[in-house]
């Protein structure tokens, strides 16, 4: 709920309950007590209008400008004061100006009795004191926890887009490092691979920017980058691939298995002897699974020319942002092989 929202529904609130209180006796009759004529609902009126007086003058002055400043014994100082002249007006009132038309002069009131009603009147206009307060507190607590979340919020976005913009540059220079690579062993497949490469940067560019895209194009871009890498694997490298087709019509935050791909041919491949790359991405409902497993020939500082592992870690917490308690994501390297899990629930 926006903070202009729950300002508007306090004061619907307030409306509500005063509009209640002041005109409940125009509605309720029964035999023994006849409607209100014009005079004694005046009389009424001073009642509900004199705890509008203690509500309010709490709710917009007091509580700011004492209670909030940590002043409560001032505070509690002047209301006793202040309910104290309003409670006098309210008699002085009944007394000279709205006095009821009795035929003969009601009974003198007992002290007990005067106490007791002079004592219920006081725990009504303190009780009055105590809501204002208690729902001048509760409005700022909810505005306070509002605009922490918008805050939340504004911050958690502003962390996606740097990540996201970490990640474009990040899969350009992977990229671009193994079409180098391309280029001094065969450069009629170099060209190739820079036409296939355009396609795959227009997904990361476009693709990359939006906050979910069909899971289907997600698969299919991870198609098309695996071929890419194929072309300059040596032979004895073995890459086996299960991805799906025709994915149901689930969507998905860009760019999150991308990493675990890159990383099985960055650590799994080895130019000396037999190594490989295995790749599985499978749906279940509005589960999507990813897994990958790779030989384990780890790159040393000297040779690794792409990215210290940004890719691993800018996914871990994208995925901390875009799914909490809805993804499981595991990888670590198991005796020879290094292995990455990811599993993210799509269900909204």
């Amino acid at each position: 709920m926006t903070l202009e929202r729950t300002r508007y529904t306090g004061w619907l609130i307030h409306t509500l309950i005063w509009a209640v209180v002041i005109f409940m006796p125009l509605f309720v009759t029964s035999p023994d007590r006849p409607l209100m004529d014009g005079s004694e609902y005046l009389r009424y009126l001073i009642v509900p209008l004199s705890f509008m007086v203690v509500f309010y003058v709490n709710f917009f002055w007091l509580i700011d400008r004492l209670l909030s400043r940590h002043r409560a014994g001032l505070f509690i100082a002047v209301n006793v004061v202040f309910i104290a002249a309003v409670m006098l007006s309210v008699h002085l009132c009944f007394q000279y100006f709205f006095r009821p038309d009795f035929h003969r002069p009601p009974p003198p009131r007992m002290f007990m009795d005067q106490f007791l009603f002079l004592s219920r009147n006081v725990a009504l206009y303190v009780l009055v004191a105590g809501a204002s307060v208690a729902l001048r507190m509760t409005g700022r607590w909810y505005r306070a926890e509002a605009e922490r979340k918008d805050l939340e919020h504004r911050r958690s976005e502003a962390e996606l887009q740097n990540l996201r913009q970490q990640l474009n540059p990040h899969f350009l220079f992977n990229t671009l490092n193994n079409i180098y690579s391309l280029i001094q062993i065969d450069p009629p497949r170099a060209q190739s691979a820079v036409h296939d490469l355009s396609r795959l940067l227009r997904y990361v560019l476009y693709g990359g920017s939006r906050e979910e895209v069909p899971l289907q194009d997600e698969v299919d871009f991870i198609r098309e980058y695996i071929a890419l890498m194929r072309i300059r694997l040596p032979r004895h490298v073995e890459v086996s691939v299960d991805l799906p087709d025709g994915v149901p019509g689930l969507r998905i935050a860009p760019l999150l298995f991308i990493p675990l791909v890159e990383n099985a041919f960055k650590h799994g491949v080895s130019n000396d002897g037999p190594s490989y790359v295995r790749i599985w991405i499978a749906v279940d409902g509005s589960i999507v699974d990813c897994e990958t497993a790779n030989s384990c020939f780890p790159k040393t500082n000297d040779s690794d020319r792409s990215g210290s592992g940004v890719g691993i870690a800018n996914l871990s917490r994208r995925l901390e942002l875009l799914y909490p308690g809805k993804y499981e994501f595991r990888c670590g390297q198991e005796g020879e092989e290094y292995r990455a899990f990811l599993s993210i629930d799509l269900k909204k």
